[in-house]
């Protein structure tokens, strides 16, 4: 399929069209990020840090396409909201809203914290609800777009030392699921993501590096090849939408 056509989705000549990436990071999200620019779409991303995303913008922008960078904390309601209007108003209609936010921090129950737990839940399943929310509400009002949650083992298991990150995850799911079943009737496609396994990033290769060596057998994740996974799932036809996918390398046991 054409780069610059998605099935069902069809936004009108010459109007812009919006990819949304919630943490768009220097892995998965960026890669996310650049995928979408190349098939045309204006990439709109956030950090906490704006500065952050300068390198992706600037390697976005030396491949052909069209960034911007927000700096938000996509916990606060009020900053959320005043996001995505200023997106759509700025920018034009978001035809593709990727929340891509982990909070990843492995701790015993038994010494875990509240202030932990509650700042996990936030950042990987509150922050979802909040921006989600408000970009649905334009969608619903088009009939078209597409949604994709970034899940994780965690989503589907809760494994020791995991509590707050597998209950973030299993909610972040369950919030999927449900837009899914309201929203699909309405035109929207909500897909979530479940990456099960390591991904090629800094923190693995400084972190595990006996797992990271495992790259050369294609035994960790490709940021790239998640993307187009996401690009595949935006342009799906929706007489067959799928909801979940899960991506794993052919090595990971499961």
């Amino acid at each position: 399929m054409p780069d610059n056509a998605a099935a069902g989705q069809n936004t009108l000549p010459g109007q812009a069209k919006v990819a949304l990436v919630i943490g768009a990071g220097d892995a998965t999200g960026g890669a996310i990020a650049r995928r979408f620019a190349r098939g045309g779409y204006t990439a709109c991303l956030t950090r906490r840090n704006a500065e952050k995303l300068q390198p992706l913008i600037d390697q976005i922008t030396a491949e052909g396409g069209q960034a911007f960078g927000f700096g938000v904390d996509a916990r606060n309601e009020e900053q959320a909201i005043a996001l995505i209007d200023r997106i759509e108003r700025e920018h034009g209609p978001i035809e593709v809203f990727v929340f891509n936010i982990g909070a990843n921090a492995p701790s015993s129950i038994l010494d875990e914290t509240a202030r932990k737990y509650f700042k996990i839940w936030e950042m990987a399943c509150f922050a979802g609800f909040l921006n989600a929310r408000e970009v649905a509400k334009r969608m619903v009002q088009r009939g078209r777009g597409s949604m994709i949650f970034t899940g994780a083992t965690a989503s589907l298991r809760g494994s020791a030392n995991f509590a707050a990150f597998a209950g973030a995850k299993h909610g972040l799911r369950a919030l999927a699921q449900s837009m899914a079943r309201e929203l699909g009737p309405q035109g929207i496609h909500v897909a979530h993501v479940v990456v099960d396994g390591a991904i090629d990033t800094d923190f693995i290769r400084s972190n595990f590096p006996e797992r990271y060596a495992l790259k050369a057998q294609d035994g960790i994740l490709n940021p790239d090849h998640i993307a187009e996974n996401y690009w595949f799932l935006h342009n799906q036809p929706r007489d067959a939408w799928t909801f979940e996918m899960d991506l794993r390398p052919w090595m990971e046991r499961w």
